[in-house]
Formats: C-alpha cells, sequence, structure tokens
C-alpha cells in the first residue's frame, strides 16, 4: 500500500507516504489507505493531530499514472483531511508535483525543509490542476497562483511559505515543525476542531459548489489527445509534441 500508520505519540499520529520508487505517487491503493487511516485518526480520542510526511525524496509525485485513483475518491480523500475534526500538518522535506500539492493544500499546517520543491506541472502534460483548484485557490496567494498553474515552474520552500503554500520553511524540517505540534498539544480538542471549522469553511464551500464540474473537466481533459500525448512524453521522458 506504500503507507505506514505510526500510533500517537503525546497525541500526536503520524502517516508517511512510503512507496519511494514509486515517488509515493497517489496509486487507488494509497488513496483507499491513507482515507482508512485518517479515519483511524479521527475518530481515536488519544489523537490530538496528525502528521502527514514521506520516505525518499519526494513527498508527493501526483497521481500515479500507471494505476490512478478514481477522480471522484481522490476528491473525497481531500475533503476527508478538510472536514478531519483533527488538524493535519504536512512535514515536507521532497519534492512535491501536481496532485501532490492539492494534497498538500488542504492540510491545515505545513513545513518545508531544504529538499522540499513545488511545481504545478499539469498543464505541461496536458491537463488542468482542476479538483486542487479548491484548496489551492483559496490558500495561494493570487498572483502566484496565476503564476505557478499557468508555467508548471518549479519553486522552493521559501517562496512557498511567501505565498501562503506552507506555513513555515528552513533548513531543519523538525525545528520548524515541533512549535506547531507544541501549540495543538495545549488546544483543547473541541475548541481545535470548532476552530478547524471555521478556518475551512471557504474551502468546504468551494467543495459543496464546485466538485462536479471540476471532476467532469479533469475527467474531459485526461481523456483528450493533448492528455494522451502529454502523458506519453512524461513517461517515455520526452518532450511534448507541443513544446516550441
Amino acid at each position: 500500500m506504500g503507507l505506514v500508520h505510526t500510533p500517537p505519540e503525546r497525541g500526536i499520529a503520524t502517516l508517511t507516504l512510503d512507496n519511494p520508487d514509486r515517488r509515493n505517487a497517489l496509486s487507488a491503493e494509497l488513496v483507499s489507505g491513507l482515507a482508512q487511516a485518517l479515519d483511524a485518526c479521527g475518530k481515536d480520542p488519544g489523537v490530538r493531530a496528525v502528521v502527514l510526511t514521506h520516505t525518499g525524496s519526494t513527498f508527493c509525485s501526483g497521481a500515479d499514472l500507471r494505476e490512478p485513483p478514481d477522480p471522484a475518491v481522490f476528491v473525497g480523500l481531500l475533503r476527508q483531511i478538510v472536514e478531519l475534526p483533527k488538524p493535519v500538518v504536512a512535514r515536507v522535506d521532497g519534492h512535491v508535483r501536481a496532485g501532490g500539492l492539492g494534497l498538500l493544500g488542504v492540510c491545515d499546517l505545513a513545513a518545508a525543509g531544504p529538499g522540499a520543491s513545488f511545481a504545478l506541472t499539469e498543464v505541461r502534460i496536458g491537463v488542468a490542476p482542476a479538483v486542487i483548484s479548491m484548496p489551492l485557490l483559496a490558500r495561494l496567494d493570487a498572483s502566484a497562483a496565476s503564476r505557478y498553474f499557468l508555467t508548471g515552474e518549479r519553486f522552493g520552500g521559501a517562496e512557498a511559505a511567501r505565498v501562503g503554500l506552507v506555513t513555515v520553511a528552513g533548513d531543519d524540517v523538525d525545528a520548524e515543525l515541533s512549535p506547531l505540534l507544541e501549540g495543538m498539544r495545549k488546544g483543547a480538542p473541541e475548541a481545535l476542531a470548532e476552530t478547524k471549522k471555521l478556518l475551512t469553511a471557504r474551502v468546504l464551500d468551494a467543495f459543496d459548489h464546485h466538485t462536479d464540474s471540476l471532476i467532469a473537466l479533469s475527467a474531459r481533459l485526461f481523456a483528450s489527445e493533448e492528455a494522451r500525448d502529454g502523458m506519453g512524453a512524461f513517461l517515455e521522458r520526452r518532450e511534448c509534441p507541443w513544446v516550441l
């Protein structure tokens, strides 16, 4: 499955994406396993918050193009994280690409280390960041969203913090993460849950109003000739036919 679920330590449970050979790509199996683990964390009174992290040099490369999850199931996972009654904190010290930014974007807080890099590469393979736009447009600085959605450029942790994608970034990801977790250990469980609802209301409104249309858009684009050309070029490590 590629997921390690570590029991809570002083109230913090850790879920580790652990399929570095596949760059922690979101396969149907991984999405299902992550949803089950999050559900267990949400019901566990011993869990105050959840850390989502990774092994290897990639946090998450996006959808597994060989074994992709059903788009509706992936959106369900994103919404589950938004609605989870426990804060979810991303610990990122590797590459994050495409749909992986959607996974990052629904986390309540995020700490980035020196190995972190980010890119919304969808336009470069003939699709669009459709469903992940729901959390990301609510989080990102508007001009940064325009730039990185349209260009697919790579950027680092300091820029990710500047534009609102991550909470903190620095040379030691665990040093950056520690005060976030210590702060939530001091928070009352129900108060944390209700405060999270206040913070996520805008994102949930986007899910309520745009999920169906964005899933349809994603499906249409993934079935297009451009996407077939783009994904084929990506898997074969060659340039796409439209590159000038």
